[in-house]
């Protein structure tokens, strides 16, 4: 869950960076109507992340089975 915050807050300002340069090559003008695109584009990127994270580190819905499973994955 930590490690889902951290990669999401971090893919947040990296495609806020990458969209505001991209505007500016297209010339496109400052205002609301870009910072709200910009803002939303970059939001779904960071949810985007999240989700994949939250999918390779398994089901966080149920984090006891979780470490029950890697309990027994770990015993010999």
């Amino acid at each position: 869950m930590l490690l889902d915050l951290i990669l999401s807050t971090i893919a947040f300002f990296v495609a806020v960076h990458y969209l505001r340069r991209y505007l500016d090559d297209m010339e496109v003008r400052k205002g609301m109507t870009r910072s709200i695109l910009i803002f939303v584009l970059a939001s779904v990127a960071s949810t985007a992340v999240s989700s994949v994270v939250e999918k390779l580190q398994g089901n966080s819905a149920n984090p006891v089975q979780n470490a029950m499973e890697m309990k027994k994955l770990l015993q010999p």
